[in-house]
């Protein structure tokens, strides 16, 4: 790394504690709860400076609206089988006006995705395993 770069992250880093501060601070906000994780992460402050960080610019586009932010939160946790952030991301869901319908239809939509990519990639490994001509 450059000299000055390092100077540059040298000289943030040592107001970290009170952006890790900030940085938890502002996911109990957003979210209305500090997901678990989060305390666990900031015990190495030197990392959870950066990736509290970007994981907030990411999570608060400015392309859309926190509403539609965490609907695909709540879509994202549900495909991966999250439960402990799809109920986070429900109530911050919730919390931003949406629906009860709205969340149940994202969560069908990742369903879909999510079944849809189980057959897509199985039925590859079967059509290599058993051709079409036996």
């Amino acid at each position: 790394m450059n000299p000055e770069t390092q100077t540059t992250i040298d000289e943030f880093l040592a107001g970290k504690e009170d952006v890790c501060d900030g940085i938890m601070d502002d996911f109990k906000k957003t979210l209305g709860v500090v997901p678990f994780i989060l305390p666990i992460l900031r015990e190495r402050p030197d990392s959870f400076v950066f990736n509290g960080m970007g994981d907030l610019y990411t999570f608060n586009p400015t392309s859309m609206d926190r509403k539609t932010a965490e609907l695909a939160a709540v879509s994202a946790a549900a495909a991966i089988g999250a439960d402990a952030c799809l109920k986070v991301h429900i109530g911050a869901a919730l919390s931003e006006g949406a629906t009860r319908e709205q969340i149940r239809d994202i969560i069908n939509i990742a369903a879909l995705i999510g079944k849809t990519g189980i057959l897509g990639a199985s039925f590859r490994v079967m059509n290599k395993a058993i051709p079409d001509n036996e």
